[in-house]
C-alpha cells in the first residue's frame, strides 16, 4: 500500500538561481541511493518528493509579486535536468507542475492567480490530469464538467497522470457544457476523486502516473480555468517541451555517468583488446571513441537545451505573438531532438561498453534504457523533425499545443 505524504508547508522561496542548483544538488545526492532498487521494486520515495517542495523547488518560476522565485525556465530545466540524472521519475513528478504554474498565469484570473500560485509558494503541489486512454488521440476529451441542479460537477477517467498520486491538487482537462475545453483544479482528496496507482510501463515507474476517476465531483468556479486556445499564440507547447527535453538530457547524464563507474570498475576487455596488451576494458580504443562521440552528443544537446531556454525565457518577457512562440517552440524542438537521441544511445551503449555483465539485474542499469525510451514516447520526434523544416525551409509556424 503506497502511503501518501503531503507537502510540508511552509516553504522556502528560492530568488537565486545559484540557490535552486544547489537545493537540486542536494535532492539528487538523496534520490541516487536507492534509485536502484525504489525503480526494482516500484516503490516511491515520498519523502524526496516532500524535501522537494520544502526546499522552495517547486515555487521557483512563480513571480515574486505571488510570493514565489520569480526565476526562469532556464533553471527550471536546470534543476529538472540535475534531480533526473538521479532519479528520472523523480524528475518527471513535477514536469506538469511547472507547465500548469505557466497556465496559470497566462490563463487563470488575478483572483485565481493569487490563490493557486499563493499555495504553490506554501509547497503544495500539482499533478496531471489531462491524458485520456480511451480517446482516439491524446487531444480527445471525453471528461464532462456540467451543471447539474445548479452546482458544477465533473466526471471521466483520466490515465497518465503523472504525480497526481502525491499531488495537492489534480488539473482535469474537461469540456464544459458548451463544449470549450477548460482546466479544472480540483484538491486530490475531494469527494469522488480516486486516484489508482496502476501506471504499469516498462520505465518511468514511480512517476505517480495512473487512472484518475471523477465520480460527480463538485466543482467550484474558482476552480475552473479556460484551457489554452489553439488560435492564439501562446508558450504552452515551448515549456512543456523544454521540461521534457531537460527530463531526457538528465536519463542521458546519469546513463553516461554510470558507464563511466561500470566501465572503470566493474567491466572487463574484450578478448581482442587483452590480446593486443590492453588490460582495463577503459583503455580499449573502440570504446573510448564510442565515448567520446557521446559525451559530444551530449554536450550538443545541451548547448541547444540551454540555448532554447534562453529563448523560451526571451520571448515570455514579451507581447506574445505568432512569430516569437513559433520561434521559441522550434528552438525547443530542435533541443528536444538532440535530447532523445543522446538519451537512447547513451542508455544503450552503457550496457554494450560493459558487456553481459552489465545486464545483472543486481546493477539494475536496463533502467537508463527502460526510462529513456519510455520518457520519449510522450511526443514522436519524426513530427519534430518535420515541423522544424517546415519552419526553416516553407515558413510555417508549429502547431499549438504541448506536444511542440
Amino acid at each position: 500500500m503506497t502511503t501518501v505524504i503531503d507537502a510540508i508547508s511552509p516553504a522556502r522561496v528560492l530568488t537565486r538561481p545559484e540557490d535552486a542548483l544547489r537545493e537540486a544538488h542536494a535532492l539528487a545526492a538523496l534520490a541516487r541511493t536507492g534509485a536502484v532498487e525504489r525503480d526494482q521494486q516500484r516503490r516511491y520515495a515520498p519523502e524526496l518528493l516532500a524535501q522537494f517542495s520544502a526546499s522552495g523547488l517547486g515555487s521557483i518560476s512563480v513571480p515574486r509579486r505571488f510570493g514565489g522565485g520569480g526565476l526562469g525556465y532556464s533553471t527550471v530545466a536546470d534543476i529538472l535536468r540535475i534531480i533526473s540524472a538521479a532519479d528520472p521519475a523523480l524528475g518527471q513528478i513535477p514536469q506538469n507542475h511547472f507547465a500548469l504554474i505557466h497556465i496559470i498565469l497566462a490563463a487563470g484570473s488575478a483572483e485565481q492567480q493569487q490563490i493557486l500560485l499563493s499555495d504553490i509558494v506554501q509547497g503544495q503541489r500539482l499533478g496531471n490530469g489531462g491524458p485520456e486512454k480511451n480517446s482516439r488521440n491524446t487531444r480527445e476529451i471525453l471528461a464532462r464538467l456540467q451543471p447539474v441542479n445548479g452546482e458544477l460537477r465533473l466526471n471521466g477517467e483520466k490515465f497518465y497522470s503523472t504525480g497526481a498520486l502525491f499531488a495537492d491538487r489534480v488539473v482535469i482537462t474537461a469540456l464544459d457544457h458548451h463544449n470549450t475545453p477548460v482546466m479544472v483544479f480540483i484538491p486530490r482528496h475531494s469527494p469522488g476523486v480516486t486516484v489508482v496507482d496502476d501506471w504499469s510501463g516498462m520505465g518511468q515507474r514511480t512517476t505517480a502516473s495512473g487512472t484518475v476517476r471523477l465520480e460527480n465531483v463538485r466543482v467550484t468556479p474558482g476552480q475552473v480555468l479556460p484551457a489554452p486556445p489553439a488560435d492564439q499564440p501562446t508558450l504552452r507547447g515551448a515549456v512543456s517541451q523544454l521540461i521534457q527535453a531537460a527530463i531526457d538530457a538528465g536519463i542521458a547524464q546519469g546513463a553516461l555517468e554510470d558507464a563511466g563507474q561500470f566501465i572503470q570498475h566493474s567491466s572487463r576487455p574484450w578478448i581482442d583488446a587483452t590480446e593486443a596488451g590492453i588490460s582495463r576494458n577503459a583503455d580499449d580504443p573502440y570504446l573510448l571513441a564510442d565515448v567520446g562521440r557521446l559525451h559530444t552528443e551530449l554536450s550538443a544537446a545541451l548547448a541547444l537545451l540551454q540555448r532554447a531556454a534562453k529563448i523560451v525565457d526571451s520571448v515570455n518577457q514579451q507581447p506574445l505573438n505568432a512569430q516569437n512562440t513559433a520561434r521559441a517552440s522550434i528552438a525547443v524542438a530542435e533541443a528536444k531532438v538532440l535530447t532523445t537521441a543522446v538519451a537512447l544511445r547513451a542508455s544503450e551503449k552503457l550496457l554494450e561498453w560493459g558487456g553481459s555483465r552489465a545486464t545483472l539485474l543486481r546493477h539494475g542499469l536496463d533502467r537508463h534504457w527502460r526510462n529513456a525510451r519510455t520518457h520519449t514516447l510522450h511526443d514522436p520526434v519524426r513530427w519534430k523533425h518535420h515541423a522544424i523544416g517546415n519552419y526553416y525551409l516553407n515558413g510555417v509556424f508549429p502547431a499549438r499545443h504541448a506536444w511542440i
